[in-house]
């Protein structure tokens, strides 16, 4: 199974920010204990970056994300999915189209969120950390 990890849930767990933090965390457990590889878009690197840059030093947010590039690859994007991802004005949110191409190039079962009804028009199904929970324990 291959699953692509929103930015939310990624800061969820470097911020263990509650509630979300323990079944953002779980699902990312399950990756590296299990045969299911995690994705993280390659603009997701770089937005979390600087939305961390607050509360974490350079250094610090450094070594965060590279210890969770240990734990997920990035799946990245090239011109022709970044031009569809601007054509498709089904997604309001130009970000999560992003999201949706990137997991589509990995060719990602899910993408993981906690914002699921921005991915209503997603080609890859989006679903909640408590709903991928589920899907892994069937």
């Amino acid at each position: 199974m291959l699953i692509l990890f929103d930015t939310n849930i990624i800061l969820d767990i470097l911020e263990k920010r509650q509630p979300f933090y323990e079944a953002s965390k779980s699902v990312l457990e399950e990756c590296i204990s299990n045969d299911i590889r995690g994705f993280i878009a390659l603009h997701s690197v770089s937005n979390i970056y600087y939305i961390l840059r607050k509360r974490f030093s350079v250094s610090d947010r450094r070594k965060l994300l590279l210890d969770h590039l240990d734990l997920l690859q990035v799946a990245g994007t090239d011109h022709e999915h970044v031009k569809n991802a601007l054509q498709r004005e089904c997604f309001s949110d130009f970000e999560d189209c992003l999201q949706d191409e990137c997991a589509k190039q990995v060719h990602a079962d899910y993408i993981v969120t906690r914002n699921i009804t921005y991915f209503s028009t997603s080609d890859i199904p989006a679903v909640t950390p408590e709903d991928m929970l589920k899907i892994f324990h069937r």
